[in-house]
């Protein structure tokens, strides 16, 4: 009832009833105006008035409360506008003087803010037209692209600046990164035609190579080859990937499918010859692995010197057929790897002191261990060779990195497969 009775002295200090109307009292410099008919009672209009001032208040507060808090207080500057016009007609009764004095100050305040604004606005479009202006020689065309995009993306994000200078910077930005694009079209013009005299150049040359891979004039046309695989070095040019790599593929098919041919060609001059001396081959070289084999019983230190000469010594010898060659082969590396892989297992005992007091038996059992521990670390290296291997993409540019992968794998295998035979070796002295 207090409450009621406050807002009908506030409802009677700006409003007041006249015959079947209600009236709000001059203020500032605006007259005295209708703004409803009694109802019920005087008493009970003069209340239903000095609420919808309240309603109106709200409004006023609940906007000003939102410029306080806001960083864009620009975007409210109509809204302001637009309710303190609607302060000289709005239907209510109440202090409209006050919230028109508040509304002012706001946008003052508000028309301040924004002018400060839109100087760091000019400020910002400026350093970015300038950025962009930057950009007009280089030649890094991806970073600068990138580039180009952000400053655009930075200038969607700045705010307004003055009418008058909209114009001419939209203008002077817009010119500034149309030019860019002008010059990077341009370079990829050349680029793509310098390309194409280069995919050009390329197919002379697989022509020539394909018209000379079924000739029987092996000596002149392998002389011929031979400039054409110089003169591809010499095109130069960037092509795409795969591009590149079909081109490459059909120039390398007709060197391959005569240089196969040429090696035939060869092979059966050679074949006669041959087998005179693959039978000596054969003989000197198991007599290599006899003498390879037998190294364990010497001093390391000589073994490993004797194992040395006899790989230098396998070198010299010439090939043997097939299968056997493999084979002898085979025995002689592995007899040269427990050379070497018993002389690193001796060269680790000698460096712990603490193994020199002890027993025969225990000396073998500390060797073995040491073979499992070794073997266990090349488990775990052949381990991540083949995870590599095996997320390695079978793209042509990978060929000789995967043979390497595998070549590198057989290693360790070697290695493992050496050192288990090393471990019988032992176990079997240590029963004898």
């Amino acid at each position: 009832m207090e409450q009621q009775d406050h807002l009908l002295a506030d409802a009677r200090l700006y409003g007041y009833v006249e015959g079947d109307q209600v009236w709000l009292r001059p203020f500032m410099d605006l007259p005295a105006r209708q703004v409803g008919q009694v109802k019920e009672s005087p008493d009970a209009s003069l209340l239903y008035f000095a609420n919808r001032f309240r309603l109106f208040r709200a409004k006023v507060e609940d906007l000003l409360q939102k410029i306080e808090e806001s960083e864009n207080k620009g975007s409210f500057l109509m809204k302001a506008l637009h309710l303190k016009d609607q302060v000289a007609s709005y239907d209510g009764l109440g202090d409209f003087a006050s919230l028109h004095r508040r509304l002012t100050e706001a946008e003052e305040a508000v028309k301040v803010t924004v002018a400060r604004n839109r100087e760091k606005n000019l400020a910002t479009k400026i350093s970015l037209i300038e950025q962009a202006e930057e950009l007009r020689n280089t030649l890094d065309w991806a970073t600068a692209g990138e580039q180009i995009h952000e400053l655009r993306q930075a200038w969607i994000k700045t705010g307004p600046v003055d009418k008058q200078l909209t114009d001419e910077l939209e203008t002077r930005f817009r010119l500034a990164v149309d030019e860019f694009f002008q010059r990077r079209k341009a370079f990829q013009s050349e680029k793509k035609a310098m390309t194409n005299h280069a995919a050009d150049q390329y197919k002379v040359l697989i022509r020539q190579s394909e018209a000379l891979q079924y000739s029987d004039d092996f000596e002149n046309t392998t002389a011929k080859l031979k400039q054409l695989q110089q003169a591809w070095k010499e095109v130069g040019g960037s092509l795409p990937r795969k591009q590149a790599n079909d081109l490459w593929t059909q120039f390398r098919a007709a060197h391959n499918l005569f240089f196969e041919r040429l090696k035939v060609h060869i092979d059966s001059k050679r074949t006669d010859a041959k087998e005179h001396f693959m039978d000596d081959n054969l003989t000197r070289k198991r007599a290599l692995v006899t003498e390879a084999t037998a190294l364990l019983g010497r001093p390391m230190h000589e073994a490993v010197a004797r194992a040395k000469e006899l790989q230098a010594a396998w070198k010299t010898v010439g090939p043997v057929r097939g299968e056997e060659s493999d084979r002898v082969w085979e025995q002689f590396i592995l007899a040269c790897d427990k050379v070497f892989e018993m002389s690193a297992l001796e060269h680790f005992i000698r460096k712990r002191p603490e193994n020199a007091a002890a027993a025969p038996e225990e000396q073998i059992t500390l060797r073995v261990q040491a073979l499992r521990d070794f073997i266990k670390y090349d488990q775990q290296e052949k381990e991540t060779l083949q995870d590599n291997l095996d997320k390695l993409s079978a793209t042509p540019a990978n060929d000789a990195f995967r043979q390497m992968l595998q070549g590198k794998i057989r290693a360790f295998d070697r290695k493992i497969r050496t050192k288990n035979e090393l471990i019988t070796l032992l176990r079997q002295r240590l029963v004898a």
